[in-house]
């Protein structure tokens, strides 16, 4: 139900003003009324106001709702596109994986430490992992947001650790986003050292050229891909720009899997 619809049936709570069929009345004839008789509309409104409320709200339900099934199917144009010509991230030898590296799918995960929403995601991403186990691998990316001042320091400690040690830079990645309130240096040096991390060599390669210039790149992949805020996600190239619940995951998975059988055939 559109405007002049909504006003045709207010306006026909006017009986004396407008004809007995005032329902059926025309929009030219409907816009003659209101232009000649402008305050028509506020008397209305104001004799009968729950009747305007609710034919007003009915109309705003109803736009809304074709506003959501017009997204929808943008979407899922969108998704399938996607899906049909995915996007390329690089994984070098030094990107942060865990998984089976010919895993059926790869999660490349755009993330910032200091984002609550990245911390809520992490449960997402467990999840998935466990749900699809040796076939999924899990590529983390730094894509730390300029409004979060500890984002950086942390993705600069995360992929100085992993100079050292690879399984104790991931440890280092948890308690990071299991105590985003705490992040700072005294609490890095704390929890390195409690991992039996090097944190003086930590300290140093934290601001080293090579720790830099990965972060860069992270970040550089993720504007490339469109994916500016955090949480960002590619399954099998395919962006995720959000922290989607697990069952957005499992469905889009399903859809990929779909168009994997249906190229098959």
């Amino acid at each position: 139900m559109n405007l002049i619809s909504a006003l045709i049936l207010v306006l026909s709570l006017a009986a004396s003003s407008l004809p007995a069929d005032a329902a059926k009345i025309s929009r030219s004839d409907l816009k003659a009324v209101l232009d000649n008789n402008p305050e028509l509309v506020f008397d209305v409104i104001q004799d009968h106001p729950k009747e305007f409320m609710a034919v007003f709200q009915k109309a705003y339900q109803t736009e809304m709702m074709r506003q959501r099934e017009k997204q929808s199917q943008e979407d899922q144009k969108k998704t399938a596109e996607a899906i049909k010509h995915p996007l390329q991230p690089e994984i070098h030898s030094w990107s942060m994986t865990e998984g089976n590296p010919k895993a059926k799918y790869t999660l490349v995960e755009y993330s910032d430490f200091q984002c609550p929403y990245c911390s809520r995601a992490e449960e997402t991403v467990d999840a998935l992992r466990a749900k699809y186990g040796n076939d999924m691998r899990l590529v983390y990316k730094n894509n730390p947001l300029p409004m979060h001042p500890n984002a950086m320091p942390a993705a600069e400690w995360f992929y100085a650790a992993a100079l050292q040690s690879r399984p104790k830079a991931w440890k280092l990645h948890d308690a990071f986003f299991k105590h985003q309130s705490e992040l700072g240096e005294d609490f890095y040096k704390k929890t390195a050292k409690t991992l039996g991390l090097d944190v003086a060599k930590l300290e140093k390669d934290a601001q080293s050229s090579k720790v830099k210039d990965r972060i860069e790149q992270d970040m550089a992949e993720a504007k490339k891909f469109g994916l500016m805020g955090t949480p960002g996600f590619l399954i099998n190239g395919v962006p995720v720009a959000g922290a989607y619940p697990l069952d957005y995951f499992v469905n889009l998975i399903g859809k990929i899997d779909a168009a994997r059988a249906g190229n098959k055939s």
